[in-house]
Order: structure tokens, then sequence, then C-alpha cells
């Protein structure tokens, strides 16, 4: 009898809340209502067009072309340039020059061995065999000047990275006023499209390594400073205060308790580093930085399929071999014994032992009849999708009449509704979603970013931009939930969806405009479909870990009352993981702008054809203005599909 009380007791309590909830949400529309009554007629009456009004812009296209020629007419004869910059310049080139060619000292048999060795010491047995025929793979297709060349600006890169990451996030974990001051110039940072800092680095040090290598730094920085920073806070109470208690500095409690105790997170902050900045590294091909990148890029500039995918792997392969080798080295750190630093040793000695021994036997470079090339019966096959998938399909059309029925039908409505809105009710529309599941502080950051475009004056060219990450994103949710709730209900779904997963999740984004301009053309179509796809693997991950995390005692408890498998999922699993659920919405609609941004190189247009045109003609005006307009979209978004939890006292 008790336990039926506290069962109707708990129902009772539920809906209570359910029921303020819900009068809490109507509160909010009412007032907002109220508002909008009064501000309308004030703004309609003033400004009775639609779009956004001329007298709000700002024209920033005048001092930012006086700064841009500013740089020009200087880069070669102001002290700051020859001084700084120059010396930033040359560290940087004689630094890749240094790596690169001490991968070539060391031959296609030592690196290889040293590759092995560093993954057998750090992650075990299996890795080193993986990261073995990982490299011997990019041998095999021909890629290994390419990839040598990549991994010394990778090399440099993460470790400029990692220092100026590492710095960042010390201040900040160690100060509440550098935390709050640093936090929105890391949010900017992440959210800023990555062909946007190609500009500024490009009008600075030119065409060339070290504006690629400086690009990549900044881009992949910001994860190491946040990572740093919430392990250094998030450090144990209890072991702070106990080594506080024993008289210890505060340098002494850094060195021996906080360091120690984030050590996760640091290496952690190590392998998203690591990933960004190979995700740039390929971007960066665009202003000369070379090896495989530089190869995708031709192959995207002449559509060749094949010479893309045989650049493409080896990226692939890199990314997976370091992504799984920091990881479990992360997973496995405290786990060794004192005798690791002579087990280094030894692995450091065998590997410069295989290297002399191919600068003996002079096997330096890789054998050129050792090479599989892939390229020309690639190009076959996709040739002979062409012809038969791309139109003429019978019933279902070809992958052009998808395209074509998904911009008619789809993006254009979409796109022509926003931008047929009154500027006004868009801000309404943001403010009332952003203030639904977060706070007024959260609707009114949403809203002045999105007043912030007005105010740029791209207000049509955002709503484009908006109009294909809408779109894109709910092809991704559909997709990505599906799948995700098929892999938490089988774990033979999930172990046949892993590999599939980690591939499409560390290709760069650069990979993925090749296939599907081959399949479906150019335009905004291609541009989405690239979006889905790289956003895809985050969803279904994010999606699969909430499902699986439910309390397994409200699932016993569903089965026991006679739920079915689809009454559990609808009334248990989803309600219970929505934080999980609202968790991939966010990460998808991120995922999803960066991308579409990209797409502008495809043919999607708006922002991202903005971004790109700047970059190509060096316009600090066009490319600068979007990338702002962009980085306004982004926390826009982020902000009314991320919900503000409000602060608990612990114990509640």
């Amino acid at each position: 009898m008790a336990a039926v009380t506290a069962t109707v007791g708990h129902t009772g309590v539920s809906a209570l809340l359910k029921g303020v909830g819900r009068h809490r949400a109507a509160g909010k529309l009412l007032l907002l209502a109220a508002v909008a009554a009064v501000i309308v007629p004030v703004l309609d009456s003033r400004w009775a067009s639609g779009t956004w009004p001329h007298a709000l812009t700002v024209d920033l296209s005048a001092p930012l072309g006086r700064a841009s020629g500013w740089i020009i007419d200087n880069r070669d004869s102001h002290p700051l340039f020859l001084y700084f910059f120059g010396y930033v310049s040359k560290a940087v080139v004689l630094s890749v020059r240094a790596v690169y060619l001490v991968l070539l000292a060391a031959g296609w048999a030592g690196v290889t061995a040293a590759a092995a060795l560093v993954a057998w010491r750090a992650a075990g047995v299996r890795l080193a065999f993986g990261t073995a025929v990982g490299f011997l793979a990019c041998g095999l297709l021909g890629m290994w000047v390419p990839t040598m060349q990549t991994l010394a600006l990778m090399v440099v890169a993460v470790l400029a990275s990692v220092v100026l990451g590492a710095v960042l996030g010390l201040a900040a974990g160690l100060s509440d006023r550098t935390y709050r001051a640093l936090r929105p110039v890391l949010d900017t940072m992440q959210v800023l499209p990555a062909f946007a800092y190609l500009l500024p680095v490009v009008l600075v040090f030119g065409i060339g390594v070290p504006a690629a290598v400086l690009a990549t730094v900044v881009y992949a920085a910001p994860p190491m400073a946040r990572l740093t920073a919430l392990g250094l806070r998030d450090a144990d109470t209890g072991v702070m205060e106990a080594v506080t208690s024993l008289g210890a500095t505060a340098r002494q409690r850094l060195l021996t308790a906080r360091l120690p105790l984030a050590r996760k997170e640091l290496l952690l902050g190590l392998n998203q580093t690591i990933m960004m900045a190979l995700s740039m590294a390929v971007i960066a091909s665009v202003i000369g930085a070379g090896g495989l990148g530089d190869r995708v890029y031709q192959a995207l500039a002449t559509v060749d399929v094949g010479a893309a995918l045989a650049a493409g792997i080896p990226i692939v392969l890199l990314a997976v071999v370091l992504d799984r080798v920091t990881g479990a080295a992360g997973e496995r750190l405290g786990s060794d014994s004192g005798a690791t630093a002579l087990r280094w040793v030894y692995a450091a000695v065998a590997a410069v032992v295989v290297a002399l021994a191919g600068r003996l036997t002079d096997r330096l470079d890789w054998p050129a009849t050792w090479t599989l090339p892939i390229a020309e019966p690639v190009n076959r096959a996709v040739d002979w999708m062409t012809s038969h998938l791309y139109s003429g399909v019978p019933y279902i059309g070809g992958t052009a009449d998808w395209a074509g029925h998904f911009t008619t039908w789809v993006l254009d409505p979409v796109r022509d509704g926003l931008q047929w809105l009154p500027w006004w009710s868009v801000l309404l529309i943001v403010a009332a979603l952003a203030w639904l599941i977060g706070t007024w502080r959260t609707a009114l950051t949403a809203v002045l970013a999105m007043a912030a475009i007005g105010v740029l004056g791209v207000w049509k060219p955002s709503l484009d931009t908006l109009s294909q990450v809408l779109a894109a994103v709910a092809v991704t949710l559909v997709l990505g939930f599906a799948t995700g709730i098929a892999a938490a209900r089988s774990e033979r779904v999930e172990r046949l969806l892993r590999p599939v997963l980690d591939v499409l999740q560390t290709m760069p984004q650069f990979v993925y405009l090749i296939p599907v301009v081959a399949l479906f053309g150019v335009g905004r179509a291609p541009a989405v479909a690239a979006a889905v796809v790289y956003a895809l693997p985050a969803v279904v991950r994010i999606t699969t870990q909430g499902l699986r995390a439910v309390d397994p005692a409200a699932l016993e408890s569903a089965r026991s009352l006679g739920a079915t498998g689809a009454q559990q999922l609808r009334q248990v699993q989803l309600p219970l993981a929505r934080q999980a659920l609202l968790l991939a919405v966010n990460q998808g609609v991120v995922l999803v702008l960066a991308v579409v941004i990209i797409g502008g190189l495809v043919g999607g247009g708006a922002l991202g054809y903005d971004v790109v045109f700047g970059l190509a003609q060096g316009d600090l005006a066009t490319g600068l203005v979007a990338g702002a307009a962009i980085v306004c979209l982004g926390l826009m978004l982020d902000r009314v599909t991320q919900p503000t939890g409000r602060p608990t006292k612990k114990g509640a």
C-alpha cells in the first residue's frame, strides 16, 4: 500500500511540475506578445518594408577596405611586418622544413617503425599494428611524400596549438576573471568557419606555409584551452583542501595536484586539437599548405573523384590513427609501471635502428613499384554511377533529379518563406524559441546576434544560409535519430555502424564535397548533402549514448507493467534522454553550419560564397563581414537549440 501511495504521490508531483512548466511557458509567451504589441506597430509605422531597414545598417566596407589596403602597402616595409611578423613567418618555415627533412631522412621504414612503436607504448599492440598498416597504406596509394608534408605541417601546428591552448587554459583555469573574459572569445572562435580564418592571415603573411600553419593554430587552439580550463577548475575540492592544509604554495598545488588531476582533460584536449588541426591543414591547402590537402583541392577543381579518394584515404587513416592512439593513451594513463621510461628508451632505440638500416641500404624513398593506383578504377566506377544514377533512372529518377526536387520543393520554399517574413517577426520568433528553452538572457543574446546580422547589411544572404542549415538539420535529425535508436536497441547494429561512423567522423570537411559534386552536380543541394553526411555521425553517437544511459530500473518498471518496445521508447527512453537529444540537435546545427559554409565552393551561395569570394579576391570587407554574420548566425542557433539550466544548490 505504501508503494502504491508513493507511486501516486510521485505521479501527482510530476503532473504538477508539468503544469507549472506549461504555465511558465505560457507566461513567457504572453509577456513577449505584450511587448510585441507595443513595439511592432512603432517599427512597422517607421519601417514598413519587410526586409531589414537600410537606415539600421552600418557599412564596414570603407574602413575594412582601408585596413586591407594599408596592410598590402606596408607588408614589405613597416617595422611591424619586418621585425615581428617576418620573424614569425621565418620561424614557421624553418620549423616545418626541419620536421619535413627529419621525416625524409628517417625514410619510410623509419617513420613507420617510429609511429608503430609510439602507438605500441601509448596504446598497445593492436593499435601499433593498425598504425603501421595505416602508414604503409599511404605509401601503397602513392601518397608518401604528400603525407609527410602534411605530417610535418601537423607536427608544428599541433605543438604551437597545444602550447598556446595550454597557456590560455591555465590562465582561465586559475582566474575567474580571465575565464569570463576568454569564454566569449573561445565561443566566437568555435563558431567562426575555418574558411574565415584564412583571409586575415593571407593578408598578413601571404600565400604559403606560414599562413596555413598560423590559421591552423588559431583554429585548433580553443579545444585545448577549453579542456585545460575545465580540468583545472573541476579539480577535486577534497584533494585541493588536503594539499592546502599541508602548507603547499600555489605553484606546488598546481604542479602536484591540479595538473595531475586534470590529465584526462589535457589528453582529451590534445586529441581534439590534433583532429581540428588535421581538418584545418586540409582546408588550408587553398592558401598553399601543400601536402594531401593540395591534392584534394586540385581534385575538387577538376571533379576527379579517383585522385580525391587517393589523397583522402591517407587523410582518414592519419585521423583515425591519431584519434585512436591519443584516446587510448588517455585511458591507459597512470596504469603503467615505473619501467615505462626505460621502455620508451627501448622503443626510441629500435626506431633509430630501423631508420639507420633504411639509410644504409639506400631505401629512404617509397619504392615506385610498390604502389597501387586506384584513381583510374575509381573514376571508371564513378563514371558508371554517374551515367546510370545521375539521371534517367526509371520511376525514382537520378541523383540530379533528387537534387533538383530537393532544391525546388524544400530549399526554395524555406528560403523564400524566411525572406518573406518581416524582419521584426524573425526577431520575435528567435526570442520566443530561445526564451522557451532558456532564460531571458539567452533570448536577449539570440536576438542581438540576429539583429547584428541585419546591421552588417547581409540580412538576405544570412536567411538563405539559414534556410540551408534548417533543411540540412531536419534531414540530419530524421536520419540520425532513427539510426541512433536502432543502434541503441541492438548491439549488432552498433558494432556494424561503429567503423562507418569512425571514418565519417574523422574525415575532414573538405573531402565530403568531392563525391556529392560527382553525384549531385553543383548548387545548394550538394552543399546540404555534404553537411548531412558530416553532421550525421555526431547525432547518431550522442543519441545512442543518451538512450543507453537511461536508468535500467525505469525500463524494467515499464516492462513489468506490460509496455511494448515502442511504448518503452516513446514514454520512457526518449523523455529521460531529453538532454542528450537536445545536445545532439545542438551539435548537428554547429556541424551543419560549418559544412554549409564550405559549400560555397560548390555553388552553395549565400554567406559561404561571400567568404570564398573574399578569400579568392583578397576582399577583406566581403570576407570578414560574411564571417562575422556566420558567427552571429551560429551564436543564435546555439542559443535557440541548447537549453540553459538554472543553477541549483548542492544537495537540492
